[in-house]
């Protein structure tokens, strides 16, 4: 029933039944309407929430979706989470006279096999009718809760073997009816959440659909339903056709990659997402056949809307900017997500973790198969984090939980023509890490540093941004969850650039407990108890030997390479100290090293 749902859900809807024709200035001003709606939505999400996963990092992004559940127009808040949304809410569209659909309702939604991404997401949605009581457009708000309900705080269960360990699935449920709130039903899930804040996410979500649907009532009057549904039709149109623009300038060809997961929860190590994507003329084909299908993997399992909006984030991202993001991506690409494997798994799997792994290696194997065939443009949007470093306590019977999404440096890979910059990978989006006061301020915590470390930035001719090492220690005891992994499997470089350095974790460090994550853990920490994590670099682009010199020389001075990395990696002899600030580059000494290296890799590769 559910691989069967899922392509129903998925499939290719029909035009906007209209009468009315727009031109592209028209079309393109009702977009815009659209987009400032959504930001709007976002905006006021943000600036409502209670919890600070919402109201500081901004983990939330506005949608709209017309009648017919194709993607409309979005507000880029995370990435990732911009090609989730239409399904949840497809899937309601289902129940339209079951559920009475009418003017002032509004719903939620957050079912993994119901068309959701995994439980912490909560889809908020509200129909928009015309004055003559016609459907026209569904604004939707989604965003990360902080709980779920299930067995452990947070909604993320290191051991879960089904979809109810992790909390309570909602497919589809209507919370507001004709502008009056069903209180029995939100009283039940404030209820099944651990956080006090959940009440005031939720009423902040309620109040911004049910704000933008007035916005939105606004803009079908002024251009009248038939002109709004005529510009949706040429904006999803006009995308399409843009995108298989793109892909008709790629070469034809078959296009693959493999890129491995460290280990599930419970150990089983290497754990593989592979993919080929083809190019034929203007069409392209993204096939995860062959990905891992082991059905005794603990939590890798990705839901379908999850990894079919993950693997179009890293296609959007491959293709002129200027291309309007919306539902036409999809009629230009097929994706196949083979059934019972960890991208499209059986009914009732968990998938909290889902979300980073394999999420993360669907994004991370379309673009090093990509880059192939767009260079230029290649670089993963990924986060390798193996999940949130969260801890976890409890004060006056109420739970408090830092959710580990401090400021730091992690995942920012090089593309060609520039090196990794910035503190975070561009597919976080405009999600805001955490600050050291701000979360003190919060929790009973203290952020003692946070320092980029040294080569841990992949090797190349444009390098990877080296990864931070956050220390913190907790002033109270809590309960600390870590699953690690991108450790013997770090982000992948490109194009013959390296690899970026792996993550780890370490707990109770300076005591005799000290001790590293290995695998998984959820751990009761004492008072003064200290976190160290390290957080992976960015993968390198192009061969490190064709750096140049001068570039690898401020690259030493600036602590992103070592002395040793410079000479044994890019192979440039420096001369003089950092200490006295005078290095400088030997070119004589540089070139005759690299012709050396040059000489040794053919070698090596015959080997």
């Amino acid at each position: 029933m559910t691989f069967e749902l899922n392509r129903a859900l998925a499939a290719k809807r029909e035009p906007l039944p209209t009468s009315a024709t727009v031109d592209p200035v028209t079309a393109a001003i009702i977009r815009g309407a659209f987009e400032t709606v959504c930001f709007e939505a976002a905006t006021h999400l943000g600036r409502a929430a209670s919890s600070p996963i919402i109201n500081q990092s901004n983990e939330r992004n506005g949608s709209i979706i017309d009648a017919h559940g194709r993607l409309a127009a979005v507000s880029i808040g995370t990435p990732h989470l911009v090609f989730i949304s239409q399904l949840t809410v497809r899937y309601g569209l289902q129940f339209f006279k079951d559920y009475d659909w009418g003017p002032g309702d509004v719903f939620v939604g957050n079912d993994p096999d119901f068309g959701g991404g995994h439980l912490p997401d909560y889809n908020v949605y509200a129909p928009v009718f015309d004055d003559q009581g016609e459907l026209v457009l569904i604004q939707a708000l989604q965003a990360h809760q902080g709980d779920t309900g299930g067995k452990d705080p947070g909604g993320f269960t290191l051991e879960a073997t089904d979809i109810f360990t992790e909390g309570l699935a909602i497919p589809c449920m209507k919370i507001v009816h004709r502008g009056e709130k069903r209180r029995d039903v939100i009283k039940l899930l404030e209820r099944n959440n651990r956080f006090p804040s959940f009440a005031g996410d939720l009423a902040a979500m309620i109040g911004a659909v049910q704000h933008c649907v007035k916005r939105l009532e606004d803009v079908v009057r002024k251009w009248g339903t038939d002109v709004v549904k005529a510009a949706v039709n040429h904006n999803i149109d006009h995308t399409e056709q843009r995108f298989r623009e793109e892909i008709s300038k790629w070469p034809d060809g078959t296009y693959s990659a493999d890129v491995f997961i460290d280990h599930d929860t419970l150990g089983t190590q290497d754990v593989k997402v592979h993919v080929s994507c083809t190019v034929k003329g203007d069409h392209l084909t993204v096939d995860l056949t062959g990905t891992d299908d082991r059905p005794q993997l603990v939590g890798v399992w990705n839901t379908f809307a999850n990894s079919r909006g993950y693997a179009m984030t890293q296609l959007a991202s491959m293709i002129d900017p200027g291309i309007v993001k919306n539902e036409g991506l999809f009629h230009a690409v097929e994706i196949i997500l083979p059934e019972n494997s960890i991208v499209h798994p059986p009914v009732n799997k968990p998938a909290a973790l889902g979300s980073f792994h394999p999420a993360c290696e669907i994004i991370e194997a379309i673009c090093v198969a990509m880059s192939e065939v767009v260079p230029e443009r290649s670089t993963p949007q990924v986060y390798k984090i193996g999940m949130p470093n969260a801890v976890i306590g409890f004060k006056d019977g109420q739970m408090w939980m830092d959710q580990g999404v401090d400021a730091r440096s992690m995942d920012s890979s090089a593309v060609q023509g520039i090196d990794g910059w910035g503190s975070s990978c561009v597919g976080l989006g405009n999600l805001l890490l955490s600050e050291a006061e701000d979360a003190e301020a919060r929790f009973p915590i203290i952020n003692i540093s946070r320092e980029m470390t040294t080569d841990s930035g992949g090797a190349g001719q444009w390098r990877g941004q080296p990864g931070s090492l956050n220390v913190k220690q907790v002033l109270e005891p809590t309960m600390a969850m870590a699953w690690m992994v991108s450790s013997r499997h770090p982000l992948r470089g490109l194009c013959g650039g390296e690899d970026a350095g792996g993550y780890s974790n370490r707990f109770e460090v300076g005591t005799p407990n000290e001790y590293r994550i290995e695998l998984s853990k959820q751990a009761q920490l004492p008072a003064g108890a200290v976190i160290a994590y390290q957080h992976g670099g960015g993968g390198g682009f192009g061969p490190a030997l064709l750096r140049d010199p001068e570039a690898v020389r401020d690259d030493v001075l600036d602590e992103k390479v070592s002395l040793a990395a410079a000479r044994d990696k890019y192979g440039v002899v420096l001369t003089g100290s950092v200490e006295e600030y005078d290095l400088a580059v030997d070119p004589a000494a540089t070139e005759a090293l690299r012709r050396k290296m040059k000489a040794a890799v053919p070698a090596a590769r015959a080997a």
